[in-house]
Formats: structure tokens, C-alpha cells, sequence
């Protein structure tokens, strides 16, 4: 595969420096739901946006159809992140927090704010802790509904995405005592892999 890719060394500094955004993202999340956040330890993995599906799947075991949520970032490490959950695991979300969302007359409008709710506060905690670690300060865009109810091909078919790369970024955010389970994924260009590559080294030689 010709996409930049980590050493063993970059790839152990970064699960250390997602380790620590998780942490923080966690803390958010089980806020705003009030509820106990069970964390895995994070996975990395850069693969060819082709081959997100079928590794993303391999990481996490999911088969079932998926909701995802979109949002772009930008310095001199810019790309989209991605926030994925199982589509039928949503209600359970909807169950745990008090109106708007459980006693909404408009039940999928209700389900769909808090799939956003949830994706902002993965995102917003995940990739400005990971990026703050390295030295820079990224800007959003509005986050967007990438689907509702798709494959996981669906999800990372071409023309779709813009990216070339997929930093797999699998951490599972899960609730106690439920099935619900949300996925980090970080797609960028080759360039900005290799500007993170280039930060990751400059952290571990300040080490």
C-alpha cells in the first residue's frame, strides 16, 4: 500500500495521546447522558479508505446497519472525523435522557439531534485532545448526517468520502449495562498523515 503509515513508535504514542482524548471525551458523554462510561483501549490502524469497511468490521464486529455522523476539521492536520453506532442501538440513548428526546412527539427528529449531540461531544473531545497533544488548535465545521440505517460499505463507499486514507481511530465508548457502542474514525489526506507523523515524532524526542 503506498499511503503513509505509522511506526511502531508513532502508532504507540498516538493510542497513548487517544488514550488521554477518550479520557476527556468520556467524562463529556457520560454528562451529557448520565450515565457510567465503559472505555476499550484505543486501536490504530491507517488503511486505504477502500479498505475501511472491511477493517473497521474485522476491528469492531459489526454487521448490523449503522448511523454515522460527519465532521471536518482543519490546521496543517485537516480531514473528517466520523462517529459510528449501531442504528438500532439509538433508542436505548433516547431512554436515558430526559426531554426533549424521550417524551418528543417527534421521535425521529429527537433520535436523530441526539445521535449529533453524542457525535459532537466524540469529536469535539476526541480529535481537539488528540491535536492539542501535538501542538495544534483545529477548527470545525458543522457537523452533517453522513446516513441512517447503512452498511458499513455504505458508509465508506468512493465518491462518498473525499479522503484517501482512514486513520482508524476504534475506541468503544460503551454504556453499562447496554449495547450501545460509538466509533471514532479520523479520515485524512496523505499529507496530513505525514504532518502527523512528523508532530508524533516531535512529541516522543520531547519525551
Amino acid at each position: 500500500m503506498s499511503e503513509p503509515v505509522l511506526t511502531e513508535d508513532q502508532r504507540d504514542a498516538l493510542q497513548e495521546v487517544a488514550n488521554l482524548a477518550m479520557g476527556q471525551a468520556a467524562t463529556r458523554l457520560a454528562r451529557l447522558l448520565d450515565a457510567f462510561i465503559e472505555l476499550s483501549v484505543p486501536r490504530v490502524r491507517v488503511v486505504a479508505v477502500s479498505e475501511a469497511a472491511q477493517a473497521l468490521r474485522e476491528m469492531t464486529g459489526i454487521e448490523d446497519k449503522v448511523s454515522a455522523v460527519r465532521q471536518g476539521f482543519r490546521s496543517d492536520i485537516k480531514g473528517e472525523a466520523l462517529v459510528i453506532c449501531r442504528s438500532d442501538s439509538v433508542d436505548q440513548l433516547c431512554s436515558l435522557v430526559s426531554d426533549p428526546y424521550s417524551r418528543s412527539a417527534y421521535e425521529a427528529v429527537s433520535q436523530r439531534e441526539l445521535v449529533f449531540d453524542v457525535a459532537n461531544v466524540l469529536t469535539g473531545a476526541c480529535v481537539s485532545c488528540i491535536l492539542d497533544q501535538l501542538g495544534r488548535t483545529p477548527v470545525f465545521s458543522a457537523p452533517g448526517l453522513l446516513g441512517e440505517a447503512m452498511t458499513l460499505d455504505e458508509v465508506f463507499q468512493p465518491g462518498v468520502l473525499q479522503w484517501g486514507v482512514a486513520l482508524l481511530v476504534e475506541v468503544n465508548f460503551a454504556l453499562e449495562d447496554q449495547s450501545f457502542r460509538a466509533h471514532l474514525v479520523m479520515l485524512m489526506a496523505e499529507e496530513s498523515i505525514r504532518h502527523m507523523n512528523g508532530a508524533l515524532d516531535e512529541l516522543l524526542s520531547s519525551l
